[in-house]
């Protein structure tokens, strides 16, 4: 099951798991739409291919709640 990490690794922007605008390599590295675009849907940490990532359902998110844990680091 996807983490859904709450925000995009390069810029901090929340990236809601009920959101559409995210972006996720195989790992799950998560960037927002604006990042992936600069990045040219290539994953800076592993190479991968940045992939839009799946929403998850308000009803499913009750009962399997999304990740807290902010990513974003400040290195850009």
């Amino acid at each position: 099951m996807l983490e859904m990490w709450p925000d995009c690794e390069r810029c901090g922007a929340d990236t809601p798991a009920a959101a559409a605008g995210a972006f996720i390599c195989s790992f799950e590295c998560t960037f927002c739409a604006d990042c992936a675009d600069k990045l040219d849907d290539a994953c800076p940490n592993c190479g991968g291919e940045l992939m839009d990532r799946p929403t998850r359902s308000q009803k499913l998110q009750e009962k399997y709640p999304a990740s807290t844990e902010r990513k974003f680091n400040g290195d850009g």
